[in-house]
């Protein structure tokens, strides 16, 4: 007999699954990282240092976003009192973003990097090459496509059920996701620009947009196995998401004050770092 409270949190099972796979390659992958610093001839040939840490980042990036999208799925219809909006939309897009992902990484492993680039049109449009942001830009078209459709999903699922401040702060989370990853299309030609708009994407998603969704997840948990009232457990996460947003964006500033910005980056970026939850 079934434990969910809704049959359409059933969808968040692939993901947390898949979730689980791409973590296990993560680590396998660090472990073959560490072997190569201490043995450095170590599957060269096969798997090069480059590769094995291009890798090893992009499967971080990748289990953890559908591990986020699994979440939603699970605690949204939950927490807003109604079946999600499309579970078939959520398997559609589940396959379509598995699929994207493990062909990238094959491409990486069996097709040298620049053949690859030329294969994926980065010519045309070149968004690659960028620390954590190498994925081919059809890789990262997929990744938009994927996140609208999965907005769209959980968005209509929120809008006709009960809003709670933990599905507002999801939503604003995951739209979040969505809207700083659309910096990593930008590659201009000077470094310094180059720089400014990677952190974009790299610091406002992991001390940003991520804390958000972190934290209406674990108001969810603590609420489910703690019986603490609702309304103390929302106060503290609009406490802690305050915290994140100020320290997170202005934090940026010690990694802006490098990239000939303005001297006062440092002190605002060193001031609001060190208060960073």
């Amino acid at each position: 007999m079934s434990t969910l409270k809704f049959q359409s949190q059933s969808v968040a099972t692939p993901y947390f699954i898949f979730a689980l796979i791409l973590f296990t390659g993560q680590i396998i992958f660090g472990l073959v990282m560490g072997l190569q610093y201490v043995v450095g001839d170590f599957l060269a040939g096969a798997i090069p240092f480059n590769v094995a840490r291009m890798v090893h980042t992009n499967l971080l990036i990748v289990w953890l976003l559908f591990g986020f999208m699994g979440a939603a799925y699970f605690l949204v219809p939950e927490e807003s009192e109604t079946e999600l909006y499309s579970p078939k939309l959520a398997i559609l897009l589940f396959w379509v973003f598995a699929a994207a992902g493990t062909l990238t990484i094959l491409g990486y492993l069996l097709v040298p990097y620049s053949t690859l680039a030329q294969i994926t049109g980065n010519e045309y449009f070149p968004t690659m090459g960028r620390e954590f942001l190498e994925q081919p830009t059809i890789t990262k078209i997929g990744i938009v496509i994927v996140c609208l459709g999965f907005l769209f999903n959980i968005g209509m699922t929120i809008l006709r059920g009960r809003k709670t401040v933990i599905n507002m702060v999801l939503i604003t989370g995951l739209i979040g996701l969505a809207v700083f990853f659309l910096f990593s299309f930008y590659n201009p030609e000077n470094i310094a620009m180059d720089k400014l708009f990677w952190w974009f994407v790299v610091h406002l998603w992991v001390e940003g947009v991520w804390e958000l969704i972190m934290g209406a997840i674990l108001a969810f948990i603590l609420i489910k196995i703690t019986g603490v009232d609702r309304e103390i457990i929302e106060k503290w996460l609009y406490v802690i998401i305050a915290m994140a947003l100020i320290s997170g964006l202005l934090g940026t500033g010690h990694h802006f004050f490098w990239l000939a910005t303005p001297g006062y980056w440092q002190w605002v970026g060193s001031v609001f770092s060190a208060l960073e939850p």
